[in-house]
């Protein structure tokens, strides 16, 4: 059964808050059930952020549900140039974004059911909520073979991987949240999720590779729909609380005092990209010169997703090495980004006005640069 949650709804998610209770009458004397009524990545994980900083967990439990529109969720320690294919997510206008938790990157569409379990730090338990999960599923369908792995995963037909794991464990609080694949757009998530970037080294976190298969390619009526339902009909039961998915807005900063600002770090340049561990890139690539092909070597370190050394060489009857040297200088603190690569070179152009072979040059040097970015 779903419930909007408002003001006059009689539901208080907050006791001994760190902020002002505004939007809440009454107190939660158990568990909770929410659902979000956006598809927006970073205002989903705001709300992570916000019943994890803010609300007493103490006896009252919480289960989160949301889905979102196309994107690219990666974890806290990983680097998006090695998850993901940072060009084709451009092109196609799915987000990126970096959640708190640790884990490997995942894909996100209306497909996809995500679970957040939050509790107290002592009663956060991942293998419980999977088996939740599992009992949930096999209610609807009792010939269903899935079942949780030691890496908490859930696997379909001791194969396939419908369910990924994440989690972070707080002073007092926890949550650990999983995707659920109902009918995810399998061919997207192999492209989106398949790096094509070479030569980076880096000791970030890297995502495991795992055959995936939708829930709705086993039976059909496995819907997202009936599954949150058999999800909220499971964590019901197994918590001993009302039946109700409270339907919430997580742009409502009546209910969630301070949310936007949590949004608004999420979407962050410094928080997606700025975050990535330090890494270098060591590629190479050609260009076209006099019908033969001439080698350039690249290598670049990052740090913060800020070039700290750039070390592009050409040969010299190509570009001469004064040129080359001024071209590495320029990047020395910009962000690792196709657009500030491209102010670059509008820079580097009005630096020698009318030389056209140069900014011919320059240009291709940009655009193979940016292709690695």
């Amino acid at each position: 059964m779903l419930i909007p949650f408002s003001m006059k709804n009689c539901f208080q998610l907050l006791c001994n808050l760190k902020v002002p209770a505004a939007g809440f009458k009454n107190t939660v004397k158990s568990g909770l059930i929410l659902q979000s009524i956006s598809n927006d990545v970073y205002h989903n994980l705001a709300v992570e952020d916000w019943i994890h900083d803010h609300m007493n967990l103490e006896g009252k439990p919480v289960l989160f549900l949301w889905r979102n529109s196309p994107s690219v969720v990666i974890g806290r320690h990983q680097n998006p140039w090695q998850e993901c294919n940072l060009n084709l997510m451009r092109e196609e206008g799915v987000k990126l974004a970096r959640r708190r938790s640790g884990g490997g990157t995942v894909y996100h569409d209306m497909g996809n059911i995500n679970l957040t379990f939050f509790t107290t730090k002592k009663k956060y338990d991942r293998m419980e909520n999977l088996k939740l999960v599992v009992r949930a599923l096999k209610a609807v369908q009792p010939h269903l073979d899935v079942q949780a792995t030691e890496r908490f995963d859930l696997l379909l037909d001791g194969q396939f991987k419908i369910s990924g794991t994440a989690s972070k464990i707080g002073r007092n609080a926890a949550y650990h949240h999983c995707t659920l694949l109902c009918s995810t757009d399998g061919t997207f998530l192999s492209s989106l999720l398949k790096s094509p970037y070479q030569g980076i080294r880096s000791n970030a976190t890297a995502s495991t590779p795992a055959l995936v298969r939708n829930l709705m390619e086993k039976d059909p009526t496995l819907t997202c729909e009936v599954v949150i339902n058999a999800v909220a009909t499971e964590y019901a039961a197994s918590h001993q609380i009302d039946n109700h998915i409270h339907l919430i807005n997580p742009t409502d900063e009546t209910v969630f005092p301070g949310i936007n600002s949590k949004a608004r770090e999420l979407q962050t340049w410094e928080w997606i990209y700025g975050k990535t561990p330090k890494f270098s890139v060591d590629t190479s690539f050609t260009v076209l010169h006099e019908q033969s092909h001439l080698e350039i070597k690249v290598f670049i370190d990052v740090k913060n997703g800020r070039i700290e050394v750039c070390n592009i060489e050409a040969p010299d009857h190509w570009l001469p090495l004064e040129i080359c040297d001024q071209f590495n200088s320029s990047f020395i603190g910009s962000k690792f980004c196709p657009i500030e690569t491209t102010v670059l070179t509008s820079i580097l152009h009005r630096a020698y006005p009318g030389d056209d072979e140069l900014h011919s040059k320059w240009n291709i040097l940009c655009e193979k640069i940016k292709g690695i970015m």
